[in-house]
């Protein structure tokens, strides 16, 4: 059985007036593509910017690799492994490639090695290293965010919507970098709303509606159950390729 890296247990999150998370319970096994699924406004986004201690939850407990990091700071939970990338990518478009770079590296230095294979991952890093960020294209952008989470080893990436309004080349490109970096020691917890780029890479997944989790399981049996899809998402995936 694979180890728990992450745990979420009865998390609930208020935004202001608002109850976002209404007792989340989810596991990401350590290894491989967790993928997080759901409709619009289902608490997906506000799941990981939980996690990540941009918002605090308002009950229940995360773990991290067997520790509770439910009220520590970002800074903090950065530091214990976990790195993310906003669907806004977070990117400084002011910086050229380089700088962005250098600020995501911890200590400032970067290993020549895990760069190299950076720019391999995505070559547009490498190609566009001393150009502006602001001057990139929408799927270079979203390279420049990964490539920043992944800089520095990291035990777990969360990554919110990476091929969101990217064109069809670009989403494959993204789709295979993501591949690549599931065969690491990293684990991945996506959300993701194309469900057959999610399909093609995802080990586990867990459905969200209306801030709790519908459903978890493995990936597989969710692909060879198109009714189970349209009972929970409303599709499937035979009509998203």
């Amino acid at each position: 059985m694979t180890t728990p890296l992450l745990t979420l247990e009865g998390v609930h999150t208020h935004i202001g007036p608002y109850h976002i998370l209404q007792g989340v319970d989810l596991v990401v096994p350590e290894g491989g593509v967790s993928v997080l699924l759901g409709r619009n406004g289902a608490g997906k986004s506000t799941t990981l910017r939980t996690v990540m201690g941009l918002w605090t939850a308002s009950r229940g407990r995360i773990s991290f690799g067997g520790r509770e990091i439910t009220r520590l700071d970002t800074p903090s939970i950065s530091r214990s492994g976990i790195a993310f990338v906003p669907e806004n990518m977070g990117i400084f478009t002011d910086l050229t490639v380089a700088e962005n770079m250098t600020l995501a590296a911890s200590r400032g230095g970067m290993d020549p090695k895990r760069l190299a294979w950076i720019q391999d991952l995505f070559p547009p890093i490498g190609t566009f290293w001393n150009s502006s960020a602001g001057t990139l294209s929408g799927g270079q952008k979203q390279m420049l965010a990964v490539s920043r989470a992944i800089i520095e080893p990291r035990q777990l990436i969360l990554i919110d919507e990476p091929t969101k309004g990217l064109a069809p080349a670009i989403i494959k490109s993204m789709t295979d970098a993501l591949r690549q970096l599931k065969e690491t020691e990293t684990t991945i917890l996506l959300v993701e709303q194309n469900f057959a780029m999610a399909s093609s890479i995802g080990d586990t997944v867990a459905i969200m509606d209306d801030g709790h989790i519908v459903h978890a399981g493995d990936m597989a049996e969710l692909v060879a159950d198109v009714d189970l899809q349209e009972r929970l998402m409303g599709l499937s995936l035979e009509a998203h390729q």
